[in-house]
């Protein structure tokens, strides 16, 4: 199995050249915020280990909102964030980018604060520039991008043959149906026209930083556990007070900035999602959003790991990264579906998961106890995150037109045709796949 990991690079943007860096990104794309896989920049479409890829340039365009709180906007400087989710490790795959793609990200780069063009140890600056998430989530562990594409591949190939010969073989002969199905995919492969290709040996080191993870985290947790317990009530006391004092802030998106990010939506089956905002001030909110953050990165790696968070089944990827020394948090999903079927997705089902994860934010609605209220105040919510929300410069995906309920379909298909099914029912429902 290869495991998944990603990455985010972030520099400020130099002073003076915001929209010369704008034009420049938007040199890249096909459509609004859309790469052409081929542009001279960046060809995301030679690099078969990028499921997803962005430029987003990061500004805090709500900075003001935490004046409610009788704190001081920090300043920042709008900056660039070029992050990715791709198979196997960020190490070796800088390499592979700076091979095939050196130039133009030298030439992009050169608009970012402490690069230099002509004399930047680019491997090293891109290293440094790096910052981890707080939490993230995969849709599938271990299922690559090549896998992606020869599970396709293959549903397409049995699916147009499954029709050329149901009516000839009898749709309710079933054993003899899936017979001449597997021996088609056989002399297809032989012919070099299917590809199924066998996972690779999962890495030792990340099998055993797993391991390690998953048995270390409720360990500490336990043995802290006298301690947690102590301070719990008075830890939980003290945070209702602040939802009880915290201001409300029910402002409408203006109609020029839901034109911004609207203009750049549903030209696929999935979207992307980009947001940036302050932490509600004070210890006690952050290290809230922190622990909520440590859990549900344990749950998104050890539990929800093969195609669905909760009961969500339409992210394919997503991460909550701290910046600014904690004082803010940029969150990034890949998700299915338009933006409203996303958000309707997350308040009817897992509302109260978004308040855990959210409520730490400036801007959100009101909750009671973390869980209650929040999202379900649905127009509340809904004004807060559009207003959170940034437009992305530049967005690949490496799969154009596959859902996330397509992949793990396109998983069942191929399984059904490397291991035998024990029943007609059995096959029955392979067949319905198909």
């Amino acid at each position: 199995m290869t495991p998944q990991s990603g990455f985010m690079i972030v520099a400020a943007v130099r002073d003076g050249q915001l929209q010369d860096l704008r034009a420049l990104l938007a040199s890249m794309n096909s459509l609004p915020g859309h790469a052409d896989p081929e542009n001279e920049l960046i060809p995301f479409g030679k690099f078969d280990r990028v499921h997803f890829a962005r430029f987003v340039i990061i500004e805090a365009r709500t900075a003001q909102e935490i004046r409610e709180f009788g704190v001081t906007p920090r300043p920042w400087r709008p900056a660039l964030a070029f992050l990715g989710d791709i198979d196997g490790d960020m190490q070796t795959f800088f390499l592979e980018l700076i091979e095939r793609a050196e130039p133009g990200l030298k030439k992009i780069f050169s608009h970012c604060e402490g690069f230099s063009e002509e004399n930047q140890d680019l491997l090293g600056w891109m290293k440094a520039s790096n910052i981890n998430a707080s939490a993230t989530y995969v849709n599938w562990i271990g299922r690559t991008v090549r896998q992606i594409h020869e599970e396709a591949a293959l549903h397409r190939s049995l699916s147009t043959y499954l029709q050329k010969i149901a009516d000839d073989v009898g749709r309710e002969n079933v054993r003899a149906l899936r017979q001449r199905l597997l021996s088609y995919v056989e002399m297809e492969k032989y012919k070099g026209r299917l590809t199924l290709t066998p996972p690779e040996p999962t890495p030792p080191e990340w099998k055993m930083r797993n391991l390690l993870h998953m048995i270390g985290v409720p360990l500490i947790l336990l043995l802290l556990s006298p301690l947690l317990l102590v301070i719990a009530l008075i830890f939980a006391l003290r945070l209702r007070m602040l939802e009880r004092s915290d201001p409300e802030l029910f402002i409408r998106p203006s109609r020029e900035h839901l034109r911004e990010l609207t203009v750049q939506e549903d030209q696929d089956v999935s979207n992307q999602y980009s947001v940036f905002g302050d932490v509600k001030p004070g210890p006690v909110r952050l290290l809230t959003f922190k622990f909520i953050l440590l859990v549900t990165d344990y749950f998104a790696r050890h539990i929800y790991n093969h195609g669905f968070l909760a009961r969500i089944k339409t992210i394919h990827f997503a991460r909550w990264v701290f910046m600014d020394n904690n004082h803010r948090v940029f969150f990034a999903s890949n998700y299915d579906g338009s933006h409203e079927s996303y958000m309707d997705d997350f308040i009817n089902k897992v509302g109260w998961g978004l308040n855990l994860t959210f409520t730490n934010g400036v801007g959100y609605p009101a909750t009671r106890w973390i869980i209650k209220e929040g999202a379900s105040r649905e127009h509340a919510f809904k004004y807060t995150q559009r207003r959170h929300q940034i437009p992305t410069e530049v967005w690949y995906k490496a799969y154009p037109g596959l859902t996330a309920v397509d992949l793990a379909r396109n998983s069942r298909i191929r399984q059904g045709v490397e291991t035998r099914q024990s029943n007609d029912a059995e096959i029955r429902e392979w067949l319905s796949l198909i």
